[in-house]
This record gives C-alpha cells, structure tokens and sequence, in this order.
C-alpha cells in the first residue's frame, strides 16, 4: 500500500490518495506512516519559521 499528496502546493489543502490492498492492518500501518510523515513536515516547517 502506498499514499501520495495529491496536491501538495501551499495554497491548497493536499488530499491523500491510497493504492494497494485492502487489508485493514496494512490501511492502518499506512495511516500511521503518514502521520509520522506529516509530524516531520510540520517539525521542519516550524525550525524553518524559527530561523
């Protein structure tokens, strides 16, 4: 399973897309990667702000 930002261009809100199986397990793994995805992305925004 994989995900991707569909528009991820700052003026507007990106969605996600998902391919891949449909197993439940697997849908939550994905989730939980994106989120710690989207931690870091909002880690790196705040220290670039910072400077």
């Amino acid at each position: 399973m994989s995900f991707h930002f569909t528009d991820p261009r700052p003026d507007h809100e990106p969605s996600f897309s998902f391919t891949g199986p449909e197993d439940v397990e697997e849908q939550l793994q994905a989730i939980a990667d994106m989120a710690h995805e989207i931690l870091r992305l909002v880690a790196d925004v705040r220290r670039q702000i910072s400077n």
